[in-house]
């Protein structure tokens, strides 16, 4: 009985406190007011080898990682296994990046290592899709 009565304390606690310990998700009063931002880019490359998608999931990291209001980063490469009539396979690397908000999205933007990252990178892309979303956690 004293154990639950404890575990009952400290769930209470951390409810109080804004956040499920049990997930690591904040609650609903302890989040932002407005929607996040997701920017995701699928690179298609003039040379597709394993060699040149390396080098620019590199870059992403190098470049694009670790800026201001950024919450989420990731990049890779296409999983060529996964063959559904859904799936998109017009594309060799893709970049995740959400936003804590549309404001941090547009400091990127003009953010210089984010214009060095496309010159540096440009000239091996054949095509390069953006899609920009409002999300919520």
């Amino acid at each position: 009985m004293r154990r639950t009565l404890l575990f009952g304390s400290l769930t209470l606690i951390a409810f109080t406190l804004g956040a499920d310990w049990r997930t690591g998700n904040s609650s609903p009063a302890q989040e932002k007011s407005g929607p996040l931002l997701s920017h995701d880019v699928y690179f298609s490359l003039k040379d597709n080898s394993p060699a040149a998608k390396k080098k620019l999931v590199a870059a992403c990291k190098k470049y694009l990682s670790g800026h201001d209001g950024e919450v989420f980063f990731a990049a890779g490469v296409l999983v060529e296994s996964l063959k559904r009539k859904v799936n998109d396979l017009e594309f060799d690397v893709a970049l995740h990046i959400v936003f804590k908000d549309l404001a941090a999205q547009e400091k990127y933007q003009v953010a210089k290592r984010h214009q060095q990252f496309i010159d540096e990178n440009k000239q091996n892309w054949k095509k390069v899709r953006v899609f920009d979303s409002f999300v919520e956690r």
